[in-house]
């Protein structure tokens, strides 16, 4: 069986936009934990537009951090921007929900695990995200910020069928300049996950990609979910992440269920687990918790629904304050994927 995962960079147009939604929020949380932040973001060109719902006794200054962010991305120009806002207070409706301690909003959540790596992430999935770090760490001069990857694995053969990466380079830089770079990196990331070296490459099939970022899309926080979370391995609730306090479910209910998911692999219940979490606005527990293993498991899915139900607090707060949501720097998650990650919580 052949399953393809990608992969975007931190200078994607639509992970520009997350890692400003992420900044806003952390730096509210920082100074004030009870902030119900939701904030959305969108780039293009030297525009950038920031909106949402704001209910803090923290007033962040949205320009600083967004440049902030474009200037650890490394785009040129950060003074060129132009920034604006349109934030107003959480709807009352919503507000009432949560002080309640319930969800702030319908919706259901997926978490995946696995035992294919040791990050407990799909290997296409994994590979192609590797790639693209060891991509901007190498500091290369002659690439810009945005790049994908993409990998294609062959479950049945266990190795790698296709690699894929196509990299923003500099207009004096061509793809015959930037190839043996680029498949140098291919090759350290599947090795790093002792994995065959011998699949088709591609890079820049287009034959170059001089105008990346915002100025080639628009960027919209939310828009790479699949990328956030398993590659595709996983179904997805449809929920995004960035921008949105751990009262919001889309968030904390998806870290849940992950944390869930990576106990019941590594107690060697399955080989492979996807654990659904579905909520009612206004509900502290969640409506239903489903479990299935692929037919991997160990023991009866049933029990294992059981044992969550018994020894887990799955209501909001309860999430916020067993992975302690409140605490973390949610702009370690908002490029390069949210799962996988030693140090944050729902990884431990």
């Amino acid at each position: 069986m052949l399953f393809t995962s990608e992969q975007v960079s931190q200078g994607h147009p639509d992970k520009i936009c997350d890692q400003i939604s992420d900044a806003i929020l952390t730096d509210c949380l920082r100074h004030d934990r009870n902030s119900r932040v939701a904030m959305e973001c969108l780039i293009k060109d030297y525009h950038i537009t920031i909106a949402g719902e704001l209910t803090s006794r923290h007033e962040p200054d949205c320009d600083a951090l967004a440049r902030s962010v474009l200037s650890r991305i490394g785009l040129p120009n950060v003074s060129r921007y132009q920034i604006r806002t349109h934030i107003t207070r959480q709807s009352p409706d919503i507000a009432l929900g949560v002080d309640n301690l319930g969800a702030g909003d319908q919706g259901m959540m997926f978490g995946y695990a696995t035992d294919e790596t040791p990050e407990m992430l799909p290997i296409p999935f994994a590979v192609a995200t590797h790639a693209l770090r060891l991509l901007k760490d190498c500091h290369s001069p002659l690439l810009l910020p945005d790049a994908k990857a993409q990998v294609t694995y062959d479950y049945s053969a266990k190795q790698i069928a296709a690699f894929l990466i196509s990299t923003q380079h500099r207009e004096s830089s061509s793809v015959e300049d930037i190839r043996p770079l680029v498949e140098s990196i291919m090759e350290q990331a599947a090795l790093h996950y002792r994995l065959n070296t011998d699949f088709a490459r591609l890079v820049n099939p287009t034959g170059q990609f001089v105008v990346g970022s915002s100025f080639a899309d628009t960027g919209l926080t939310g828009r790479k979910i699949i990328a956030d979370t398993y590659g595709g391995m996983c179904r997805h609730g449809g929920g995004a992440f960035s921008g949105k306090d751990p009262t919001k479910v889309d968030r904390s209910g998806a870290y849940a269920a992950r944390k869930l998911a990576r106990d019941i692999v590594r107690a060697g219940w399955a080989k492979r687990c996807e654990v659904q979490l579905a909520y009612a606005i206004g509900v502290a527990e969640p409506v239903s918790i489903a479990v299935d293993c692929f037919g991997t498991n160990t023991i009866p899915e049933e029990d294992m629904v059981d044992a969550i139900r018994s020894d887990c607090d799955l209501t909001p707060q309860g999430i916020i304050r067993d992975l302690r949501l409140l605490d973390v720097d949610y702009n370690q998650v908002s490029a390069y994927g949210h799962f996988g990650k030693r140090g944050l919580p729902w990884e431990q």
